[in-house]
């Protein structure tokens, strides 16, 4: 009989919530594995060749409105506040983004406006489409031509490598416009990060004697399987692509050190415009270290590469409840859990996707708990 009560695939937000809390609360053992060389997922961080430290996989900014959820990570880490500020270069300027008062004053030249002049000049310059039926009917039906030229169209070109108007209207609809002067990239009641870093945090999470991670693993690899699953990896690869491999957009980063302490204004500025690069991100205006220099990471999206984001359309939505059905059948005969990004093929902030941890860690408790 295997020595562990549990394996957990993938040792990123969601392994790593589950595995702690399963050896914590239910005294369980627990196998952790991970097929990458490091824990924390794509929150990994390190610190670069030149001592500043690195967001590896693109800038993570933790925001939740949940006190509860600030409170449990709270064990594991002290906090810095976030500094979330994003702007986008367009027209040859940095504009506050996402679009908010100071955006509009900026772009329209107004020197002055205010919210209910916001709203007129929104509703003369927006289109009248009702029922918006994919992400550019959605945009222009909110602000217009202008802004969504400025601000959506080229930067949704080169991220998705697909126009708005083939992608559904909740790509683009994640994006607040604001009536206000907020200039903060989200709206979420806490927003910081942690002082030392996410690898330090995850690091400190699953330090459980009864946690034991091995990394360099596949699950394939795995011969001798416990009697519980938890699974975030990818979810056609579980089934051998039998329905075909569902799309994903993937990154490549390219990392430029700079001789002074800052380079930028802000963390990220966007490019909606010429530039083979969608954004480029200082963490360190987000880390506070204190280091004579900096280090810009420039985003060049494509389509092959480590899974980022799940493409949504018609034709992969229903190859995924393929799969979906798959899972459901799975978990019921063999235990299997599947939870995560990779494994719903849906993008999550990393505090929604704690949350689905702690989720599906209440399952567990309440059908295994016992054993």
């Amino acid at each position: 009989m295997t020595k562990y009560n549990i394996l957990i695939v993938g040792a990123g937000p969601v392994g790593s919530v589950i595995a702690e809390q399963c050896a914590s609360q239910l005294n369980w053992k627990v196998q952790l594995i991970d097929k990458r060389p490091h824990i924390a997922g794509n929150c990994y961080d390190r610190f670069h060749e030149s001592g500043v430290l690195i967001h590896q996989y693109g800038p993570h900014y933790f925001r939740t409105n949940k006190a509860s959820l600030l409170e449990y990570l709270s064990q594991f880490t002290e906090w810095i506040p976030g500094n979330y500020i994003v702007t986008s270069n367009t027209r040859g300027e940095h504009f506050p983004f996402p679009i908010n008062l100071d955006t509009l004053a900026q772009f329209f030249k107004l020197d002055h406006i205010d919210e209910e002049k916001a709203k007129q000049l929104l509703e003369e310059k927006r289109e009248k489409i009702e029922t918006p039926k994919n992400s550019e009917e959605f945009v222009l039906s909110r602000v217009g031509k202008e802004l969504y030229e400025a601000f959506y169209l080229g930067y949704t070109l080169k991220q998705w490598d697909m126009h708005p108007k083939d992608l559904a209207p909740s790509v683009c609809g994640r994006i607040p416009i604001r009536f206000n002067q907020d200039n903060r990239y989200v709206d979420h009641e806490f927003q910081f990060t942690p002082k030392d870093g996410f690898s330090k945090m995850f690091e400190k999470m699953i330090s459980h004697p009864l946690i034991d991670l091995q990394l360099n693993t596949d699950f394939k690899q795995i011969k001798e399987k416990p009697p519980i699953i938890v699974y975030s990896g990818a979810i056609d690869e579980y089934f051998d692509f039998q329905y075909g491999k569902l799309g994903w957009r993937s990154l490549s980063f390219d990392f430029q050190v700079k001789n002074e302490e800052y380079y930028q204004k802000n963390v990220q500025i966007n490019y909606p415009n010429e530039h083979k690069y969608t954004r480029s991100v200082e963490i360190k205006h987000v880390t506070g270290q204190k280091h004579p220099q900096t280090v810009i990471s420039y985003e060049y999206p494509k389509a092959t590469g480590d899974p980022y984001y799940p493409i949504p359309t018609t034709e992969n939505h229903e190859k995924y409840l393929k799969y979906k059905k798959l899972a459901d059948e799975e978990t019921t005969q063999n235990h299997v859990y599947f939870c995560g990004r990779l494994a719903e093929y849906k993008y999550f902030n990393m505090d929604e996707v704690m949350e689905n941890a702690f989720r599906t860690f209440k399952v567990l408790k309440s059908k295994y708990g016992n054993q």
